[in-house]
């Protein structure tokens, strides 16, 4: 045997110790009592004897299923978090590449087989790998379940994902035409292996149910018939510390390189010669003008029209090699990867060693796989990342690699409420059959055995004796007969699925709040197993899967990711293209876009993307938001089980583009009514305006009349007054002249 393989073979004798085998066994224990085989063979003999019943009421099935379907209804999600801002477009792509590989991978049936062996043998196991043989040999990461008695962890761990763990071994029992299927580059190996396989490590006996599991399948055949050989298949999981180095190397150009740099040199120096050419030109003329001026001698002319060519040519050939030394610096600059030291090494022992800038040793964590089989080693490996590709889900976690399962603390239950079952259905059969004491030869006992219980039955007694004597069954009392449903109650309290979550119509409100209390405080234990238990697994599974990811794929590729939820027939899948390389006018590669294995990001589980929802209550939730007007119709279709729901959809697009066309022409022909009314008004108006305009004319006319008629009136009447003005005055000038001639001659008079 190789050094390599009997090492570990010695490892996995000493983890199959007693601590193992009595973890396997009691959590196998639960496992049977979950397929419904719960009762031995010798129990199932001993009650037969006893003519008491073997049947089973098994309360564990509906309790696993339930909580299977409160983590597995829906897929879940993966958000990435770009540690740079650079990277935070490639970063969103992880959620779809996560999608991808989920779909690849069969998904939703292996976290279903995932799920279901947390619950029954306390633990299931996530398993991350390249199958390198798919998409024509370019690799696909893949995952898939492994049995969660096939793996053995670290017994020291202590982390709840095993990531403190220095070692983690698989040990499975595996035909040699599977290996040589599976692994044919290794088959002279194969060929080789001794087939020594232990047919049952754990010490556990074949079931005695009517069910099947691997230990009870024993038989080994080819394809054609013939016995084939178990081989011991082993996986060695270790993270061990390898040795890297950063090199910093410059790349020398080619002289292909360097030619087309001297071409593209000589192209762009063409106008940097002609601006030279004019401004010589300018300072050969600014010379001989003030030659002409006589400011300069002729000798100082030639001088300096000499001196300024020279400078000329001279800055010319410093500009051309300036652009060559730049030129030349970018096509040989320095660049950085990370190698291994052997790799590191190799490369020395080449041109490396020449172009060396800087190489810095460190070492990193890795993991490094080991397989062998039948005491043959097959090869070792070291895989992407840093963590184990094998990622525990636990039910109970106990601080130790060896945790609880959901089933183990109603085991106990589930017997009682059997043993309860047998005894009441017994004793109400020796009610109804009952059994009797009689004298030997005081009876025919094949008679009265046929015809004992018969109705109407005629039962002779031999003369000269007793009638047989009837044996009555004792009472059972009224509380030993609640035990079944105590039992019942204990086995939800404990599993935290009660009847009401399964559908117990007693025990449920009509009001969809009613439903969706109930959900909330009903599923809080549930809803703290899948914060505590399976986000932190599925989260390390993302980090894994982003590791394994950008291993594999670092070309250009263009995956389709299917929408399963989508309603429209245009949205049922999309395609998203990664690392696609960008190229310069010259076929140059300048850069990669969607560089997806370069990128920086986190990877975070999507909090309550695994959780179904009640479909009735949050259905009645959105018919009450349609009212509202905070969702529209399109929103209520999607969650409803009507036939054909996408055409409806198309249909209901279909009138929504109708419908608002109409609204659309409605809101014209509005429009267009209240312009015509406008211009209605405004003609209305316009009349009116016309008729008041009209009537102030005629008014403003015979109000001039009027005024013309008065002012006329006024002058007569003026005139007339100073006729009769002046003829007063008249009167009143003669009466004066009078009375002075009448005054005059008095005083005459007087003087004489």
């Amino acid at each position: 045997m190789d050094k390599r393989a009997t090492k570990i073979e010695h490892l996995f004798n000493k983890l199959n110790g007693n601590t193992r085998k009595e973890w396997e066994y009691k959590n196998q224990e639960g496992h049977n009592f979950y397929l419904d085989n719960q009762l031995s063979r010798d129990e199932e003999i001993a009650l037969k004897n006893q003519g008491m019943p073997t049947f089973t009421i098994n309360r564990i099935i509906p309790v696993v299923e339930m909580l299977n379907y409160y983590v597995t209804e829906k897929d879940p999600k993966w958000q990435a978090v770009a540690t740079e801002g650079s990277d935070s477009k490639v970063a969103a792509i992880h959620s779809d590449m996560a999608d991808y590989i989920w779909y690849n991978s069969k998904g939703s049936a292996v976290y279903n087989q995932i799920v279901t062996d947390c619950l029954t043998k306390s633990i299931g196991y996530f398993r991350v790998r390249v199958d390198a043989n798919a998409d024509h040999g370019m690799g696909e990461v893949v995952f898939d379940s492994i049995e969660p008695f096939d793996v053995y962890p670290d017994p020291k761990s202590r982390d709840l994902l095993f990531r403190d763990a220095g070692y983690i071994l698989i040990y499975k029992q595996v035909l040699r035409s599977h290996l040589l299927n599976d692994l044919p580059e290794f088959s002279a190996k194969l060929k080789k292996a001794s087939g020594q396989g232990l047919y049952n490590v754990s010490g556990q006996e074949k079931s005695d149910g009517n069910d099947f599991q691997y230990n009870d399948i024993s038989e080994s055949w080819k394809s054609d018939g013939e016995r084939d050989d178990i081989l011991s298949y082993y996986e060695m999981y270790e993270k061990v510390k390898v040795a890297y180095r950063n090199v910093f190397y410059k790349m020398q150009p080619t002289q292909e390189e360097i030619d087309a740099i001297t071409q593209q040199i000589d192209q762009d120096m063409q106008s940097f010669i002609a601006e030279s050419q004019v401004k010589l030109e300018e300072t050969i003329m600014a010379i001989g003008k003030n030659l002409e001026d006589g400011v300069i001698i002729q000798s100082r002319h030639d001088l300096e029209v000499q001196k300024a060519q020279q400078e000329a040519e001279q800055q010319l050939q410093q500009e051309r090699q300036n652009r060559i030394s730049s030129a030349m610096e970018e096509a040989g600059k320095v660049e950085q990867t990370v190698v291994s030291e052997k790799e590191f090494k190799i490369l020395m022992k080449g041109e490396l060693k020449n172009n060396l800038v800087e190489a810095i040793k460190f070492y990193d964590n890795k993991v490094k796989v080991t397989v062998c089989v039948g005491g043959e080693f097959l090869y070792e490996r070291y895989l992407p990342g840093t963590e184990y590709p094998i990622i525990p889900v636990h039910y109970k976690y106990t601080g130790t690699p060896y945790p609880m399962s959901v089933v183990s603390p109603l085991v106990g239950k589930q017997k009682e409420l059997n043993k309860a079952h047998q005894l009441m259905i017994h004793n109400a059969s020796l009610g109804s059959s009952l059994r009797w004491i009689a004298y030997d030869g005081s009876i025919d006992k094949d008679h009265w055995e046929k015809f004992a219980t018969a109705p109407g039955a005629i039962l002779p007694v031999n003369h000269g004796y007793d009638p047989p004597t009837a044996v009555q069954p004792a009472p059972i009392s009224t509380a030993f007969a609640n035990i079944v449903d105590r039992g019942k109650m204990d086995i939800e309290h404990l599993a935290g699925i009660y009847s009401s979550m399964q559908g117990d119509t007693s025990s449920q409100p009509e009001t969809y709040r009613g439903l969706l209390a109930n959900d909330e405080y009903g599923t809080r234990r549930v809803k703290a197993w899948i914060t505590n238990s399976i986000h932190p697994a599925l989260q390390q599974f993302g980090l894994v899967v982003r590791d394994y990811a950008q291993a594999t794929y670092k070309i250009n590729k263009v995956f389709r990711i299917v929408q399963p939820n989508a309603i429209a027939q245009q949205d049922e899948y999309k395609d998203v293209e990664i690392n696609k390389m960008l190229y310069n006018d010259y076929g140059k590669e300048i850069g990669m876009y969607n560089d997806y294995a370069s990128a920086k990001f986190d990877v975070r589980v999507v909090p309550g993307t695994g959780l179904p929802v009640n479909r009735w209550a949050y259905l009645g939730e959105l018919k009450e938001l349609l009212q509202l007007g905070v969702v529209d119709d399109m929103a209520v279709l999607a969650e409803t089980d009507i036939r054909d729901k996408e055409k409806i959809a198309q249909r209901k697009s279909m009138y929504s583009q109708l419908q608002g066309r109409v609204q659309g022409l409605e809101k014209e022909i509005k429009s267009l009514n209240g312009d015509n009314e406008t211009l209605r008004r405004q003609v209305i108006q316009a009349g009116i305006k016309d008729a008041k305009r009209s009537v102030e004319h005629d008014m403003r006319k015979n109000l001039l009349d009027s005024s013309t008629k008065l002012k006329s009136q006024v002058a007569e009447e003026k005139v007339r007054q100073m006729g009769i003005t002046k003829e007063m005055d008249g009167v009143l000038k003669d009466q004066q002249k009078e009375m002075r001639a009448q005054k005059t001659n008095n005083l005459q008079a007087t003087t004489k």
